[in-house]
């Protein structure tokens, strides 16, 4: 009987964090709209500015996997050269990041108001606009309020997820089938980091999976090293969605799919033996708060891992030859 609440607190929790992000992104990808395919084929004409652009997108619109489908789709239209592409990839695995260090400053509690101040903002758009009931705003005004509104709903939800992904640990730890995995992976984290893999690929974002670990390891549930296997696992399964996507299209979509699996991969099975490190950087940050200390763990091997492969990218170039535009700094 106890397995019923606790599949429904894990489904609701889960589908919130899911939802939330979706809402986010489509709320900033549609604001954006085509500025951003252009904003990312424009300034990317090095791999540090390619970089820092796909940092701040897919910081932005808080999700490295929409930023990496754009990538394919401009590189199969023919808008992104192919050298260009790499520079990118590794900024959506640091922006990305964004997602859960903002989970993880604990601002759950903050959920449900945030989600009804947002809710009063896009009302009041929606009565200055199509009721004519307030007084007209102007249009630009209108569509940042309408937009960040909708976004900030998404983020709400997040915390409102996270919030009952955190009730299900109490109960876990009573559970004996938990507990004995629990254990295994004490002694094998290789298991956390093929589940962290193998329920990102089904789930489609490591943002989420990486969340229920943060909301399990800040009830004591989960320990923070089983936690940082499972942002190693999570790294690679985000890959699979792009794999995806790449299949129906040109050659320059599915290098730029095999690149991201390439570089994730290589930079799980570099740090895997490093992960007590990893544990001590994010505790000596965030001491006695095991959720920031996987959000950390999880952006400082991002960012350790795109600036190791940033060089690999001017390689490309010389490759691949020169970009159209642009000079490599």
């Amino acid at each position: 009987m106890m397995l019923l609440p606790l599949a429904a607190a894990s489904i609701f929790g889960l589908a919130l964090l899911l939802g939330g992000m979706k809402v986010t992104e489509t709320a900033l990808r549609v604001w954006a709209g085509e500025r951003l395919a252009a904003v990312l084929a424009g300034t990317t004409s090095t791999p540090l500015r390619g970089f820092v652009a796909g940092t701040v997108s897919s910081g932005l619109l808080q999700s490295g996997t929409a930023v990496t489908l754009l990538t394919i789709s401009l590189v199969n239209a023919g808008l992104l050269p192919l050298a260009n592409s790499f520079g990118i990839l590794l900024g959506t695995n640091v922006g990305t990041t964004l997602t859960t260090e903002l989970i993880g400053l604990r601002l759950h509690r903050y959920g449900l108001p945030l989600l009804l101040a947002s809710f009063a903002v896009w009302t009041w758009t929606l009565l200055a606009l199509e009721a004519g009931a307030l007084p007209r705003l102007p249009r630009r005004a209108a569509d940042a309020m309408r937009y960040g509104s909708a976004a900030l709903a998404g983020f709400a939800l997040m915390l409102i997820g996270f919030a009952s992904l955190q009730t299900i640990g109490p109960v876990l730890q009573q559970n004996g089938t938990f507990a004995a995995w629990m254990a295994q992976t004490e002694t094998r984290p290789m298991h956390a980091l093929l589940g962290g893999a193998v329920l990102t690929a089904l789930v489609h974002s490591s943002s989420a999976v990486i969340g229920m670990a943060m909301g399990l390891a800040d009830t004591g549930t989960l320990p923070v090293s089983t936690g940082i296997a499972v942002v190693l696992g999570a790294n690679i399964g985000t890959c699979f969605t792009g794999l995806l996507a790449s299949l129906g299209g040109g050659k320059g979509g599915r290098f730029v799919a095999l690149s991201q699996i390439a570089l994730n991969v290589c930079g799980a099975a570099l740090f895997y033996p490093l992960r007590d490190g990893l544990l001590a950087a994010s505790s000596a940050i965030s001491p006695g708060h095991p959720a920031a200390q996987i959000a950390h763990a999880q952006t400082l091997f991002n960012v350790a891992c795109s600036l190791l492969a940033l060089p690999i990218a001017y390689v490309r170039i010389r490759s691949f030859g020169r970009p159209r535009t642009g000079r490599t700094p």
